[in-house]
């Protein structure tokens, strides 16, 4: 393990983030359910800018960093305490076999029902909300439930979505994911109205790029999810992808270290015949799954993995969801830097340490940034009593006996 030299900063919990219709930054901000084909105007946040359209989706749009919050370094006393969720095995095998795995009533439903009251207040302009303007005077409820689509980065405005984004029992779960140590980087809330727009094919780990690539996203379901209303659909082997990049990102996430990997057009643009990384999803035929999921269930998907979602067909049904993207704290990145500068620093330690610099919360809400570390060895971690502080491990000669079956007695060697 490194030294542990991460230090603290107050540069907040989130990259350097622009209008979701910027495609200047380098390495793309969108992921999760995020690009998506070019459909029309798209709203953007004031203090936000707008260059070259490109993937855009309607009434998408990302808080500015300018009218982020400052950060503290004092964490507030918990609303609640929260079960710790010790994840299965059969759970932890699901994960890395098919990509992604469901969590079942991970979140409680008062929370749940807190978040879900909150997007109603956003939706309809009962609530403040840095970069977002109300709905105009005399808007329709029509017309106010489709300004938005999905926001992006809400946590540095908002505490409830600071508060979600570090949900204890979401960490619980990717602790034992992609930890024990993490960072957490993105939020997004997605609206999905009745008509709203799908995304189609595209890997998260192609816009957030970690080195090592330990990306994992917890798509958590404010309201029911399913076929009809436009939940996720997830193509079970297509985790063992590499990242396909396009002809202006080659080698962003791979460099030149693969031969024969192809560049690829039109991601996330829900028509096959032109988003061209459905050539690899029909590798998979037959293998694309819906995650289907009631509120309060959390998807936790991998960063490679081949992902979308179809159109709410439902004439009176949302699909709201809240979207959280994690690392190992102890991976590198350079995501939203437009200058290829390291970014750590922009995003919250969760849980564990990090040799890293890291970022705090803007609101204190309680997670390892801001809470006293604590001891290794009172941990019991025995990754670190391995070795002495400091000390190569020393190696031992092994006795040529050890794998003949004679000299073992009850399972153990006799030497």
């Amino acid at each position: 393990m490194g030294n542990d030299t991460g230090n603290a900063t107050s540069g907040g919990s989130v990259g350097e983030v622009r209008s979701v219709l910027s495609d200047t930054v380098a390495g793309s901000q969108m992921a999760g359910e995020m690009a998506g084909p070019a459909m029309g105007p798209a709203m953007v946040a004031p203090g936000a800018t707008a260059t070259a359209p490109r993937n855009l989706a309607i009434g998408a749009i990302t808080i500015s960093p300018d009218l982020a919050l400052p950060s503290t370094p004092i964490a507030r006393p918990a609303d609640r305490a929260y079960e710790r969720y010790r994840v299965s095995v059969r759970e932890y095998v699901t994960f890395h076999q098919q990509g992604f795995v469901v969590v079942r009533g991970l979140v409680p439903p008062d929370d749940v029902a807190d978040l879900g009251s909150h997007v109603e207040d956003l939706i309809y302009g009962r609530c403040t909300v840095p970069g977002l303007e109300p709905p105009p005077a005399g808007a329709s409820v029509a017309e106010i439930e489709k300004r938005y689509l999905r926001i992006h980065m809400l946590h540095r405005v908002l505490e409830i979505h600071e508060r979600f984004l570090l949900h204890p029992r979401i960490l619980d779960v990717l602790e034992a994911l992609i930890g024990p140590d993490l960072l957490a980087m993105q939020s997004m809330l997605f609206i999905k109205p009745p008509g709203g727009a799908g995304q189609g094919y595209h890997q998260d780990s192609y816009y957030i790029p970690t080195v090592p690539d330990t990306l994992c996203g917890a798509w958590l379901a404010i309201d029911r999810a399913d076929e009809q209303n436009g939940c996720m659909w997830f193509t079970v082997g297509s985790q063992h992808e590499p990242i396909y990049p396009t002809i202006d990102h080659r080698g962003r996430n791979h460099g030149d270290a693969l031969a024969d990997l192809t560049a690829v057009e039109n991601v996330s643009n829900t028509d096959e015949s032109v988003n061209t990384l459905s050539r690899i999803g029909r590798k998979y035929e037959g293998r694309e799954v819906a995650a289907i999921a009631d509120p309060g269930d959390v998807v936790f998907f991998a960063g490679h993995i081949l992902h979308r979602s179809h159109q709410n067909r439902s004439p009176n049904r949302f699909r709201r969801s809240f979207v959280g993207h994690y690392a190992n704290a102890r991976s590198y990145t350079r995501w939203g830097s437009r200058a290829g500068q390291q970014t750590n620093d922009q995003h919250i330690l969760a849980r564990g340490s990090t040799h890293l610099p890291y970022g705090l919360p803007r609101f204190g809400t309680p997670c390892a940034a801001n809470l006293p570390r604590p001891d290794d060895a009172a941990n019991g971690s025995d990754m670190v009593d391995m070795m002495g502080d400091g000390e190569m491990m020393q190696a031992t000669k092994v006795d040529p006996r050890r794998n003949d079956p004679s000299a073992h007695q009850h399972g153990r060697v006799t030497s």
